[in-house]
């Protein structure tokens, strides 16, 4: 691979100039805290230019705050974030899928729980514009996976306002604030890719946007069984940290190499699911002991039982009342081939989930336009 390193030459330009406007938009609390590219009319018409949509189009509305993103505005965002015009019927797609998700619309991400919108990308435009599926899928590197991510947080700032310390009132948040946006290795994964899965064709380029609270590494390189790679993703699903409501959903990103163990013992995604939605337990004592054994029934969040707003949760009343499911339905798990298969490290995504939680827990979109 021929790789050129950065030099002291440098182009022609009047970097006063440049620094002045770089300056400009930070004086204006226009960016994420990085430098952003100044927009010109010339520049903006290249991105409208590309779809076919007209520029006061609404893509997404927050109600409450009376604000909505239009598709000169998105264009507007996307260029200050560094995409390139061909990137843009991608955020158009991103943004129209984050609007299919219940949670943004209410206000999820002016919320102290700091959520942030994950995308995931499949079809031919992953090539054709050169999102990253493989190593370092959650890491820097790669224009396309930084910048339609970044068009999306720079779009909240600028359009809906969700500054940090004002509207944006997250706890801690994450660092997928700044841009989480993956390609799905279609290539390499032993089942059909996400987008298949759901009843788009092959060859339709779709985004899919999740609302997700953090991402967790799975180190495994020591076991070839199933199920024992299974319990290991379990574990992370099933942790007391990760339960806010009575139930979690998650996005299992696994490696190809981890995605053959399954597919080699003959466990299709199906088999996969099952499996997890049947043993992703706590015992009513590990959750006693963490103070989350009951519900709250204002809230459904997840309390003690000696609280004197709780509520028994839904296991109480099972067969099984001391094996307290974390899942609602299988499908609160979805699957995913990205990464290198360089090694046994896979991902597990924990999803927002509200209660009663959703049966399916992201939202589609078609680049171009509906399916």
């Amino acid at each position: 691979m021929t790789m050129t390193l950065l030099t002291d030459e440098v182009p022609t330009v009047d970097a006063d100039r440049v620094r002045e406007l770089v300056e400009y938009y930070y004086e204006n609390d226009w960016t994420d805290g990085l430098p952003v590219v100044p927009v010109t009319e010339t520049l903006l018409e290249e991105f409208l230019a590309a779809t076919d949509r007209a520029p006061d189009d609404v893509l997404f509305t927050i109600s409450h705050l009376n604000r909505s993103m239009t598709v000169r505005l998105a264009a507007i965002n996307a260029a200050m974030a560094g995409c390139r015009a061909d990137y843009f019927p991608t955020v158009i797609a991103a943004w129209e899928a984050i609007a299919k998700e219940p949670h943004p619309a209410r206000g999820i991400w002016q919320s102290t729980t700091g959520t942030a919108p994950m995308l995931v990308v499949n079809g031919p435009v992953r090539e054709r514009i050169g999102l990253n599926g493989r190593g370092n899928v959650f890491g820097s590197g790669f224009r396309a996976n930084a910048t339609i991510g970044r068009a999306i947080r720079l779009g909240c700032i600028n359009v809906f306002g969700l500054h940090p310390h004002k509207l944006d009132q997250a706890t801690q948040g994450t660092p997928a604030k700044f841009s989480a946006c993956i390609a799905e290795n279609e290539e390499q994964s032993p089942w059909e890719p996400l987008h298949v899965e759901h009843g788009f064709a092959p060859g339709d380029d779709v985004v899919t946007a999740f609302v997700i609270r953090s991402v967790v590494h799975i180190e495994a390189r020591h076991t070839q069984e199933p199920e024992q790679l299974a319990r290991d993703l379990i574990d992370t699903i099933a942790r007391t940290g990760a339960l806010i409501h009575e139930y979690t959903s998650a996005l299992l990103v696994l490696t190809p190499e981890h995605a053959q163990v399954f597919a080699q013992a003959g466990w299709s995604k199906d088999d996969l699911r099952t499996y997890v939605f049947e043993n992703a337990r706590r015992t009513r004592a590990e959750l006693a002991a963490v103070g989350k054994d009951a519900l709250s029934h204002k809230t459904r969040w997840r309390l003690p039982s000696t609280h004197p707003d709780s509520m028994p949760d839904t296991a109480s009343a099972s067969d099984e009342p001391d094996a307290v499911a974390s899942l609602h339905n299988p499908s609160s798990v979805q699957i995913m081939v990205a990464g290198a298969d360089n090694a046994g490290v896979s991902a597990v995504v924990e999803i927002f989930t509200l209660n009663p939680p959703r049966e399916i827990p992201f939202s589609q979109s078609r680049i171009g336009g509906e399916r």
